[in-house]
């Protein structure tokens, strides 16, 4: 009965935050503080939290490569073959095709389904898929289709190419300062997500052999009770029904490709990860779990149009539930 009630749960607290935008108890872009919390303060505490209160062995870092290339290799697969779509509609494919949501909807699942021992391989595949959703997939994103950071495409007035107008530097001094640019890109998408940074800080001290002083767990608690419903009553907040069929295509072609590259990965994790049932089967339900909640960000800074990112997480929350709740009582652990 938990494992109905869990998910069911999470999907009436995005359920009430949208009703209260559309009763306009919320304003259109409140959105925005819930979204600042989280993932400033929210998230990195609930990462916190899980690394306090669990030992996390350096040998379960192969579930955080396996993570990355998990929520690496579609964003790739998105880019090589939407080569004739608009710069818009590759933009939105890669920040929503890949990536998975598990530190605000993976976690209460997995401890529902699988108690608290799964949540020690679900915060090992979070560092991985870490790198991607917090700043890897933007960073690439930007630097595949030559998008300006700090800008909308609207503001960079994108039109229907496949990518912005870019004109590769032929003089020598010219060529290093790009250089100098894009590194200096990539190092401000990494180094200016809290959650990323705290993965990485996590990550050290385990390499390190540090353990986290109890007092670390009781200052961390409350962020990490919080992490679901804030997470989850802002994607309702931001949720928006699709304006008209482009949306609906894009959102179509969202679910066509998380489909099968979660249950490739699924698979995948079950039948060739080298760990107990249990973990396998927890790297596994985490490959089925929804858009990550940094792709809503990153749309609204790209695109500015986090609600149809939020309609996509809301959508895949329903579909990850029902596929998770399949797989756990197919493998039956």
């Amino acid at each position: 009965m938990s494992a109905i009630i869990q998910p069911t749960t999470l999907l009436l607290i995005i359920l009430a935050g949208y009703l209260f935008k559309r009763t306009r108890l919320f304003g259109p872009l409140d959105y925005r503080v819930l979204q600042t919390a989280e993932f400033n303060l929210v998230l990195p505490g609930a990462i916190i939290y899980s690394f306090a209160t669990n030992p996390h062995h350096i040998s379960l870092l192969a579930i955080s490569a396996f993570s990355l290339m998990a929520a690496l290799l579609p964003a790739l697969a998105i880019f090589l073959t939407s080569r004739h779509r608009p710069v818009s509609d590759r933009a939105f494919l890669m920040l929503n095709g890949s990536g998975f949501n598990v530190g605000c909807f993976c976690f209460p699942m997995l401890q529902s389904l699988l108690g608290p021992a799964a949540l020690i391989p679900a915060a090992m595949f979070d560092i991985g898929n870490s790198v991607m959703v917090a700043a890897g997939t933007n960073v690439i994103m930007q630097t595949l289709l030559h998008i300006e950071p700090g800008k909308t495409l609207t503001q960079q007035h994108a039109g229907a190419a496949p990518t912005l107008p870019y004109t590769r530097p032929v003089d020598r001094d010219a060529r290093r300062l790009r250089r100098r640019a894009l590194r200096r890109n990539v190092a401000r998408g990494f180094l200016t997500s809290p959650s990323f940074d705290t993965y990485m800080l996590m990550v050290l001290l385990t390499l390190i052999d540090f353990k986290l002083p109890a007092w670390t767990a009781t200052v961390a608690q409350p962020f990490a009770s919080a992490n679901a419903f804030c997470s989850m009553l802002m994607v309702g907040m931001l949720t928006e029904l699709p304006r008209d069929s482009h949306d609906v295509k894009a959102v179509l072609t969202v679910i066509g490709w998380r489909l099968p590259c979660s249950l490739i990965f699924a698979a995948a994790a079950w039948f060739l990860l080298p760990f107990d049932p249990l973990m396998r089967e927890a790297v596994a339900l985490c490959c089925l779990a929804p858009t990550a909640m940094f792709s809503t960000m990153f749309t609204d800074k790209v695109l500015g149009n986090a609600r149809l990112a939020g309609f996509t997480l809301s959508l895949t929350a329903i579909i990850a539930i029902v596929m998770m709740m399949g797989f756990h009582f197919l493998v039956g652990i």
